[in-house]
């Protein structure tokens, strides 16, 4: 679970990289005469069809069968649950489904917020293209390399921080274990 989190959250930062510029171009609230009602219904469904067309939503999908699982782990101690309690997960599919939907519009709703619909219909259209396209297809081999990698790059770090720590702190006569 803790890779597909990193995953996602790797994604965030991959495939969002406007979202800075877009909140640099935006006026101080202060400047600002009156609130926005917030995003239109158009554009919180071009955020939607972002969220779809970029493979952000695969993140929500590991969600739902990982909380299965560990319920089904919770009951192994009662192989007699085991045909009803799938039968109930089973059954509560269609409502899982429609909170994975709710997760789509809640992230829809936040890509709408902090993106204009200009920006969102050129990173739209990126993503109904060939590149784009291909992109989606090898993000999740891209996202699990790099959490690999940076698995072994934080271990590395990590060692070489406390090496040159433990040395600059015997230079001042301190001897750290």
């Amino acid at each position: 679970m803790t890779r597909r989190l990193l995953a996602a959250a790797a994604v965030l930062a991959i495939v969002a990289p406007g979202i800075a510029a877009a909140q640099a171009q935006k006026p101080a609230p202060a400047t600002q005469a009156a609130a926005p009602a917030g995003p239109s219904a158009a554009h919180v469904a071009l955020a939607r069809e972002v969220v779809l067309s970029s493979g952000i939503a695969r993140s929500f999908d590991s969600v739902i069968p990982a909380f299965a699982d560990q319920i089904r782990q919770q009951t192994v101690s009662r192989p007699e649950l085991q045909k009803d309690l799938n039968e109930v997960l089973k059954s509560l599919e269609p409502e899982m489904d429609l909170q994975k939907q709710r997760m789509l519009n809640i992230t829809a709703r936040i890509y709408a917020e902090k993106l204009t619909e200009p920006e969102l219909k050129e990173i739209a259209a990126f993503f109904r293209s060939a590149p784009g396209k291909r992109y989606v297809e090898t993000q999740p081999i891209v996202l699990d390399q790099m959490v690999q990698a940076m698995q072994t790059w934080t271990q590395d770090v990590s060692e070489y921080v406390m090496v040159r720590v433990r040395a600059e702190m015997g230079k001042r006569g301190h001897q750290l274990q």
